[in-house]
């Protein structure tokens, strides 16, 4: 019961750090990144977005943003992601000179330029489609219709007005007159995952519009791929998976030496749990080691000074030279003996 109670501990102790991971890996997310909250994927779209040439580090950097053909609508588009136009953008239509700078999509038609959408880093996820959207643009133009319509309405407006009491005209008269706010030119972009190393970077294309209000554009890239968050505060699902097994060797050897020690009254090398299996494990290693170190000095240089033992029983080389110094000995020794005697 001890050794559970350990165990219990030990987990519930570091099941908050990993869900306070988690937590800050949904809240910490880079601009133009994203953790999808259904899958727990990471989507990063950071390296489709082209600096400023004047502050980018590049050695060549890029001088256009992306663009993407209209054809039937008569004019093409200039795009850029999470960030303004490279391109210089003066005299947008409908929107105020301090926020042509932050245009991040446009068009040019009949000398004029109109926005499509300001800049904006926040992804947003559409069930598992990653989406980009870019809003505030131009005002949207009415299509003659509905001109048509809201001249009706505002002439039966007047007609209404007529009728109303003088007060009710007086009081209208006195409060100022407030223009209605039109519908502006917005972006959408639904960003699909294109692994093919043969393809470019990107590859935009214009899905259609809405009475040249709403325009739709389809992104194809490998930046579109889920992949693993990087970011500091965070833990991929591998990092996870090796936390967690670390955590699961500490419970198994901190537990089993508690118990053995408390329960089983074990002493030294004998607390580590199964202590014998892990013995014999080191043990078999140790014995393939020691065989393929055997084996492989047989095939190492010998050193010098030994050599082969020959037939006779004396030595190869050195032995012979040592074999034929004591038969000179021996017949000088003869020879002393004979002068001697004479």
């Amino acid at each position: 019961m001890k050794l559970l109670y350990y165990s219990l501990a030990v987990y519930l102790s570091a099941t908050p750090v990993l869900a306070a991971s988690s937590a800050d890996s949904k809240k910490g997310d880079k601009p133009c990144t994203i953790t999808s909250p259904t899958t727990g994927s990471f989507f990063d779209l950071t390296s489709l977005q082209i600096p400023d040439p004047a502050t980018s580090k590049a050695k060549h950097p890029k001088e256009h943003s992306w663009n993407a053909t209209g054809y039937d609508v008569g004019y093409n588009f200039t795009i850029n992601f999470c960030g303004p136009a490279v391109e210089t953008v003066e005299n947008v239509e409908g929107v105020d000179k301090e926020l042509w700078r932050n245009v991040s999509a446009f068009y040019r038609h009949n000398d004029k330029v109109y926005s499509i959408g300001q800049q904006n880093s926040d992804l947003v996820m559409r069930g598992r489609k990653l989406v980009l959207n870019y809003t505030d643009g131009s005002p949207c133009e009415q299509s003659q219709d509905k001109r048509a319509l809201s001249e009706r309405f505002r002439q039966s407006a007047d007609e209404d007005d007529k009728k109303d009491d003088k007060k009710d005209d007086d009081e209208k008269e006195k409060e100022p007159a407030k223009k209605p706010k039109g519908r502006t030119k917005s972006t959408v972009i639904s960003m699909l995952c294109d692994r093919d190393p043969l393809a470019p970077p990107l590859q935009l294309s214009f899905v259609g519009t809405l009475d040249e209000c709403i325009y739709f554009f389809e992104g194809r890239s490998a930046a579109a791929c889920a992949t693993a968050n990087t970011s500091k505060a965070t833990l991929n699902p591998a990092g996870v998976f090796g936390v967690i097994v670390m955590i699961a060797i500490m419970v198994y050897f901190v537990g089993g030496c508690v118990y053995n020690r408390a329960v089983l009254q074990q002493r030294g090398w004998q607390q580590v749990p199964n202590y014998n299996l892990w013995l014999g494990i080191l043990r078999f290693f140790r014995d393939i080691f020691i065989i393929l170190t055997s084996s492989c000095t047989r095939y190492t240089p010998s050193r010098r000074g030994y050599h082969r033992v020959g037939q006779n029983g004396g030595m190869g080389g050195n032995g012979r030279a040592r074999g034929d110094s004591a038969d000179a000995e021996n017949r000088l020794i003869d020879s002393l003996d004979e002068d001697w005697n004479d």
